[in-house]
């Protein structure tokens, strides 16, 4: 991948910690959860904690979120499925709660197509976001990604994903890319053409860990990359179960841990190859799992701080 250089960051604090994702709305306010279901709404131009405002609380985890057509918010949550909530109100009902014949633990991300089908993913079918690391210590591919129809119909199209995660459509509409954070992997499910209904790689091999995933101008693909690769990491997804174990035993503090750094990468929607992105890192930011473009900035979100930051969008 290409040697992407730093940006000019600017850290908008926020009223809480860990805001994993970051989307726009049609008013151009920026929305995010917190890690205690706080769902926040942020006026750009304030770069500070004035410019953000809690509106709504889910129970669960805030994930992965979307605006729909109507405008309401759709969140993932985990444990849990995928909520809608009122933007004015914050009045939320459930979309999605079971699927596969079980419960939801893990959503991750979630798009609406014009003609109102929902797509989403599910990282893990086991564990919940308060124990990921175990997914990634069972290597075990239990991700998914599913499709609810009009009508409330829910269907796995594509399972076996390594932590299933972020999810846009592209901006011709032909497929949705989707993330495999474990895999280190970006796959396109087919919407049209003669490949529809099939899920063929984007780009792979990939030198760090992807999350969230946005369609920013001209088509690109914008990928936050949480943590740089970790051999470590690797190793262990193929040693004996009982190695895993032990290490799951282990305070946190002696298993693989992430690198906070600011690490965002575009791909062309086609080619896959990697076309602009920025990479740094800073003492108040890092860990950047959601990302959006809005009004010429890339704005980025965090599993790590109690923020969220922009730059210009990298050229």
């Amino acid at each position: 991948m290409p040697d992407f250089g730093p940006a000019e960051l600017t850290v908008v604090p926020l009223p809480g910690h860990a805001p994993e994702d970051v989307v726009v709305d049609a008013d151009g306010a920026l929305w995010t959860g917190l890690e205690d279901g706080r769902v926040v709404r942020i006026d750009p131009g304030i770069d500070s904690a004035d410019s953000a405002r809690v509106v709504g609380r889910v129970n669960g985890r805030p994930l992965g979120l979307t605006v729909a057509r109507d405008g309401r918010l759709l969140i993932c949550v985990s444990p849990g499925g995928v909520l809608a909530m009122d933007r004015k109100t914050g009045s939320t009902r459930v979309l999605v709660e079971t699927a596969d014949q079980r419960t939801l633990n893990f959503c991750s991300n979630v798009v609406e197509l014009p003609d109102g089908t929902v797509y989403f993913t599910e990282s893990t079918a086991k564990f919940t976001v308060a124990h990921f690391e175990g997914a990634f210590l069972e290597a075990r591919g239990d991700g998914a990604l599913f499709r609810r129809d009009v009508d409330g119909t829910v269907t796995m199209v594509a399972n076996n994903l390594y932590f299933a995660n972020g999810l846009t459509l592209t901006l011709d509409g032909s497929a949705l890319v989707f993330a495999e954070t474990q895999a280190r992997r970006l796959s396109k499910y087919w919407l049209t053409g003669p490949k529809v209904g099939t899920v063929t790689v984007l780009a792979e091999y990939l030198p760090a860990m992807p999350d969230n995933i946005s369609t920013g101008s001209g088509g690109l693909i914008w990928v936050a990359m949480v943590t740089p690769h970790n051999a470590t990491a690797d190793a262990l997804a193929t040693r004996a179960p009982l190695l895993r174990r032990l290490i799951w035993a282990l305070p946190d503090r002696f298993r693989p841990q992430a690198k906070p750094e600011v690490y965002a990468v575009a791909f062309h929607p086609d080619s896959g190859a990697a076309v602009a992105g920025v990479r740094m890192t800073c003492a108040d930011f890092g860990e950047v799992t959601g990302l959006v473009e809005h009004q010429g900035r890339l704005w980025l979100s965090s599993i790590g701080f109690p923020a969220v930051a922009h730059c210009a969008v990298p050229r």
